[in-house]
């Protein structure tokens, strides 16, 4: 393919709360055996895109772990290849990314020594499957300078937490607001992007000249009236992990045997790190009713309408509903567990009693089995 791949996976949010203390964002466990990057790094993948570079900075140490080899995503290439660039102190900075294009301006020197004349960029929180050669003819097609991949979001949605577009009907974008207060569209941008890469370059030393950080507000919202900014409507699935309530729907629709079917049985196939693990066990008396339940678990109690990640136990006569389990998770016996997300490595002692009443509610155990 015609272009490099760049995906922001730097960020902090603070909506997820206690979830991002250990991990970035990008790095959040997904549909019981994935992570929310690995779905970004497929579609690249899958598009033929050789060479692709992710940007961390917050809590990298999962994410650079997981990333730790390229061989997953088909990424280790003579030629191209798989690049984790985090902040580096030099002689002219000593900055960290201080906003989306600071990132990719800090390492211009990946731009400027590709030689593809395009370049794709994507967020790595968001979950879905896309085709970037159909996204690249459109933008060729438009003569666009940019191309921003969009949705039309369900009624009911809170569009105001995302940056929302309104296009004319050669879907050319009119209006671009970050966040707005109040909403004037459902149409949001769904935080990937096609241009140029000179043009980039440009547009990045032009805002570092100024001190200018960040791509939407700095790139996209300036440059509306003098570049020609296109938007490519998708219509599949499209999650963005953004808070806590985000994340958790976003691992329940996996229970829906239509998504599971379109991410895991459909071509395109999603990839991710593979752990040498054995099948779940159930042992005698288990009850699974609508769950995902990952390789390395031991099941006895009951689970139902769940997702438990890998290597996760669950003692006997509990009673686990509505509830994500990370991985690496002991659940001691005769435990109920309702509307919650169970942090990773965590120990739930036995007799335990936890029911999100206003919501979902985050346990984080003392992990007794790793103290020393």
């Amino acid at each position: 393919m015609r272009a490099i791949g760049i995906i922001l996976a730097g960020g902090n949010n603070h909506r997820m709360k206690e979830l991002t203390q250990k991990r970035a964002v990008s790095a959040m466990p997904v549909a019981g055996s994935y992570r929310s990057i690995d779905f970004a790094l497929s579609s690249m993948s899958n598009s033929r895109i050789q060479k692709v570079a992710v940007l961390t900075q917050y809590n990298s140490r999962s994410l650079n772990e997981h990333l730790s080899s390229s061989k997953w995503w088909d990424f280790g290439r003579k030629q191209g290849g798989l690049y984790v660039l985090t902040p580096a102190v030099t002689a002219d900075n000593s900055n960290w990314y201080r906003g989306t294009a600071d990132a990719i301006y800090q390492n211009l020197h990946f731009l400027k020594n590709s030689h593809e004349p395009y370049v794709v960029i994507a967020s790595g929180d968001c979950v879905y499957k896309m085709d970037f050669n159909k996204l690249l003819e459109y933008h060729i097609d438009k003569k666009a300078d940019i191309t921003v991949v969009c949705k039309d979001m369900e009624p009911g949605v809170n569009v105001e937490r995302f940056g929302t577009i309104k296009m004319n009907e050669e879907y050319r974008i009119e209006e671009f607001e970050e966040k707005p207060i109040v909403a004037k569209t459902n149409t949001i941008s769904c935080g990937i992007y096609v241009i140029r890469r000179r043009a980039l370059i440009e547009m990045l030393e032009r805002c570092a000249e100024e001190d200018r950080y960040d791509f939407v507000r700095d790139i996209l919202i300036r440059y509306k009236d003098m570049k020609k900014i296109y938007g490519y409507k998708i219509r599949d699935y499209w999650r963005n992990i953004a808070s806590v309530d985000d994340y958790f729907s976003t691992n329940m629709d996996f229970l829906n045997p239509e998504v599971r079917n379109y991410f895991f049985k459909q071509y395109p196939d999603v990839y991710s790190k593979v752990d040498d693990l054995p099948p779940a066990k159930y042992n005698v008396g288990a009850q699974i009713k609508n769950s995902l339940i990952s390789s390395g678990c031991i099941v006895n109690g009951v689970v139902e309408d769940s997702v438990v990640f890998k290597k996760s136990y669950i003692g006997n006569n509990c009673y686990i509903k509505n509830c994500i389990i990370l991985n690496d998770v002991y659940i001691g016996d005769n435990t109920h567990l309702e509307n919650c997300i169970v942090e990773s490595r965590d120990t739930i002692r036995a007799n335990s009693y936890h029911v999100g009443e206003d919501g979902i509610k985050i346990l984080i155990e003392r992990d007794e089995r790793y103290v020393i």
